[in-house]
C-alpha cells in the first residue's frame, strides 16, 4: 500500500503577515510550517504505515523553502520526498496546482492520497477533490479516522446527522479534518536522518503539465481592517454605562 501525502508549506499561524504593494510580503514572514490539516493527514498516513506497512511519500508544490516542510515530514517518518518546484504559487490557479500534484502522485505510483481538508493560507478546500477528479478517484472529505478495509480503506467523517463511516476502493483521495490523535513531533534522531533524505525535485516540464493560461488570477491582497481600540471602565459608578454599551452597541444583552 503506497500513500501519497500532499503537504503545503504556509506561514505559521503565529507569524505576523504584512501586505506590501498589494501582495503578501512573503519575505517578511518569520516562520513557515506545514499547514495544520495536512499535519493530520500525514499523521494518519504514518499510522497506516505502522499498522499495515504502508509506504508514505510526502509531496509538496512551491518554492525552494517548501523543502523544509518535506524535511519535517521525513523527520517524523515519511519514506520518500517529492518537491514540485514552482517559484510563485499565486501565479497558478487551483486547477493548475491540482494538475501538478496529480501528476506527481501518479509518477510516485501511489493509489491512495491523503491531504488536509483545506490549506491554512487560502482556505479554499479544493485540492483534494480536484486531484481526485483528475485521477478519476473516489474522494471522501473531512475524514477524522481511517483504517484498512480488505484491499481498500474505511473512513470516518462527520456529517450534519452524525458520524458516517465510508468504505472505498483505490484509487482514492481522503481529505482530513482535525482529529483527536496527538501529532508526533520530530526528535533529534529524526531531524538528523531527514537532513540526509534525498528529495526528488520535479517541475511542470518533467511532469508533462502545461501550467500556462491560468483562468483565475489574484488582483491584490489587503490586510483586514484594524479593530477599534478597547474601552476600559473602572469602579461601580460605570456599571450603568457598561450595561448600556453591551445592550446598544455590542447587542449582547
Amino acid at each position: 500500500m503506497d500513500i501519497a501525502v500532499l503537504i503545503k508549506y504556509v506561514p505559521d499561524s503565529t507569524a505576523k503577515i504584512t501586505v506590501s504593494g498589494d501582495r503578501v510580503n512573503e519575505g517578511g514572514v518569520s516562520k513557515w510550517s506545514i499547514s495544520p490539516f495536512d499535519e493530520y493527514a500525514l499523521e494518519a498516513a504514518l499510522g497506516m504505515k505502522e499498522s499495515s506497512g504502508a509506504s508514505v511519500t510526502a509531496i509538496t508544490c512551491g518554492p525552494n523553502r517548501s523543502e523544509k516542510g518535506l524535511r519535517d515530514a521525513a523527520a517524523v517518518g515519511a519514506d520518500s520526498l517529492v518537491h514540485i518546484s514552482v517559484d510563485d504559487l499565486t501565479a497558478l490557479d487551483s486547477t493548475k496546482t491540482q494538475a501538478l500534484l496529480a501528476a506527481a502522485v501518479q509518477s510516485s505510483g501511489a493509489s491512495i492520497v491523503f491531504c488536509g481538508k483545506q490549506a491554512a493560507d487560502t482556505n479554499a478546500g479544493s485540492t483534494g477533490p480536484g486531484v481526485a477528479e483528475i485521477m478519476g478517484a473516489a474522494c471522501v472529505t473531512g475524514v477524522t479516522e481511517v483504517g484498512s478495509e480488505g484491499s481498500g480503506l474505511s473512513a470516518l467523517r462527520a456529517t450534519s446527522g452524525g458520524a458516517e463511516r465510508v468504505t472505498l476502493s483505490t484509487p482514492c483521495v481522503l481529505t482530513f479534518d482535525k482529529t483527536e490523535i496527538e501529532l508526533r513531533r520530530p526528535n533529534v534522531k529524526g531531524i538528523m536522518m531527514a537532513k540526509k533524505k534525498p528529495i526528488d525535485s520535479q517541475d511542470a516540464e518533467s511532469l508533462g503539465v502545461d501550467t500556462s493560461g491560468s483562468t483565475a488570477n489574484i488582483t491584490s491582497h489587503s490586510p483586514p481592517a484594524e479593530k477599534a481600540p478597547g474601552q476600559m471602565f473602572e469602579g461601580a459608578s460605570t456599571v450603568n454605562d457598561v450595561v448600556q454599551k453591551l445592550r446598544n452597541e455590542a447587542k449582547v444583552l
